[in-house]
């Protein structure tokens, strides 16, 4: 099961971001889990939405032990270490498009936490907002969550500015798309000269003269990457207290997007 969850190329990416385990030069203490089994637990919850005490058995660690680890590589920022080294190799390999991008965002119910807020489109009821850029092919390249409530385009700066700079087959790293297409929710004029000055050319739908559809063509594959992140059904439902931890389950979703595109 471990295997299957963490396949070896996975485990060897990892390796490289972890961080090593604290020494205990007293002695005593339980032994610790191996990373490797712990980190397929995590694979698990994310991937089948069940909570941490539901986590069968099989894998070793117990659920509060998978727990607690989740926390401490979270505060370590290891998901955005993983999903930048995955880029960087799919980047090396030619394997990024950045002639078109496109950015989206999607809302879910949040039962509690920070970052949440009234939802516009669920009767108001508490929901939270997952924004994502995407290159041509919909391979995630910027994630960022809000409270359900904040407007589309004041994410659009945060997720241009949070695009790492990602190795290239030839040249320097890149960070910045050749031209990002949005739907109407992003229709500002104060957008528009944001990019401009930063070199990235706009297709943004005006609203009351053309159709959101019209983009269709080119803005299918972050809804198709959308729903690869349902994929991960811990984020059908936004249960993190902590907006940093929901956060992390957005970028371990991501990961493991990126990750297949790379042993394709």
């Amino acid at each position: 099961m471990v295997e299957r969850m963490v396949p070896d190329e996975l485990w060897e990416l990892f390796q490289r971001v972890v961080p090593p385990a604290p020494s205990r030069p007293q002695g005593g203490g339980r032994r610790r889990y191996g990373d490797r089994e712990v980190l397929a637990a995590i694979i698990f919850v994310a991937t089948t939405g069940c909570t941490w005490r539901q986590l069968p058995p099989v894998f070793g660690p117990s659920g509060p032990t998978a727990h607690r680890r989740f926390t401490e590589w979270t505060a370590a920022r290891v998901w955005a270490k993983l999903h930048r080294l995955i880029l960087d190799e799919l980047g090396s390999r030619g394997e990024l498009d950045w002639s078109r991008c496109a950015i989206d965002s999607v809302n879910m119910r949040a039962l509690k936490g920070d970052l949440t807020g009234p939802n516009p489109v669920d009767r108001g009821k508490k929901g939270s907002k997952i924004h994502l850029i995407t290159e041509r092919t919909g391979l995630p390249l910027s994630i960022g969550i809000s409270g359900a409530n904040l407007h589309d385009s004041q994410a659009l700066e945060p997720l241009v500015c949070g695009i790492p700079p990602i190795r290239s087959r030839r040249g320097p790293r890149r960070r910045r798309p050749a031209k990002l297409h949005a739907d109407k929710g992003y229709d500002y004029d104060h957008l528009r000269r944001w990019l401009r000055q930063r070199g990235i050319r706009h297709r943004i739908a005006r609203k009351g003269i053309e159709s959101s559809t019209r983009l269709g063509r080119h803005r299918w594959t972050i809804e198709r990457t959308m729903s690869w992140q349902g994929g991960c059904r811990r984020l059908h439902r936004r249960y993190e207290r902590k907006a940093e931890h929901f956060l992390a389950f957005t970028a371990i979703a991501c990961n493991l997007i990126c990750y297949r595109r790379l042993t394709k």
